[in-house]
């Protein structure tokens, strides 16, 4: 399948700390990718890579089949407009409504209409179930609503790739489950590349074990069979290497001494 996203031997070191070490991945257009690892192993700098907000010391990254770390800030921009990202930090902005913050983007990066702008945003709070909260403030929601609109923001532009940082950090699990389902809904009916950071093992493995259809006009969660469960794709990086990468049952099958012990005590069933 055409790559969405490519590193080649990629390394970053900041001052004398070396974070990435000649890593090198494909993620295929259209599939999903949960990248986990422990707090500080460099995830979320894997996605400021792909989005070029870093460029690395060495090696290559191609996004869409082009080559981003060489890339001008100009033509960075146009790349980043195929590109959704939610970040861990959440960042919507304080003083903006949600209807606002969701249409942000369009608002500055687009040339839609205003209604066509409040079309866009109203479709996408409603599917992440806040279509009734287009005129609240950010401090008026619960720390689950606010990532729903989070995403619902890096989902309004349509765009081809979207980057997920730690969409549930914090959450309670009866909240992280509401927002893995819309991670569901986004990926299944929007057909997009999603890869989503995570040291979650439970939230990785609800996204990847689920899907989301629609049966008699009713759009529903419905937990996958183990063949179809295995397309998603699993990496875990450690030590500033990609350490594993394969499908779910690999993965809890896996020998590598560090897998097991990240997995430890988080094996299902939970």
């Amino acid at each position: 399948m055409e790559p969405a996203v490519v590193f080649d031997n990629v390394s970053l070191a900041f001052d004398e700390n070396l974070v990435l070490d000649g890593v090198s991945f494909t993620v295929s257009k259209g599939s999903m990718v949960m990248l986990l690892g422990a707090s500080g192993a460099g995830k979320s700098v894997i996605l400021k890579l792909i989005l070029g907000l870093l460029r690395p010391d060495s090696g290559s990254i191609s996004v869409n089949g082009q080559r981003i770390d060489t890339m001008r800030e100009h033509d960075l921009l146009r790349v980043r407009a195929d590109m959704g990202m939610a970040f861990q930090e959440i960042a919507l902005f304080d003083s903006l409504t949600v209807s606002e913050n969701v249409g942000y983007r369009l608002d500055q990066e687009s040339s839609l209409s205003e209604d066509d702008v409040q079309q866009r945003v109203e479709e996408v709070l409603g599917f992440v179930g806040l279509r009734d909260y287009l005129e609240r403030m950010p401090s008026e929601l619960s720390g689950g609503q606010r990532r729903r609109v989070a995403i619902a923001r890096a989902m309004a532009s349509r765009p081809k790739l979207l980057l997920l940082d730690d969409s549930t950090t914090g959450l309670d699990p009866i909240t992280a489950v509401d927002v893995n389902e819309e991670i569901v809904k986004l990926r299944d009916l929007e057909h997009i590349t999603c890869i989503m950071v995570t040291h979650q093992i439970r939230d990785a493995f609800y996204v990847a074990t689920h899907e989301a259809v629609r049966q008699n006009g009713d759009l529903k969660i419905i937990e996958l069979d183990a063949a179809q469960a295995d397309n998603a794709e699993f990496m875990v990086l450690h030590d500033r290497r990609i350490v594993f990468r394969g499908s779910g049952s690999e993965l809890l099958a896996s020998q590598d001494k560090y897998v097991k012990e990240f997995l430890y005590m988080t094996l299902p069933p939970w």
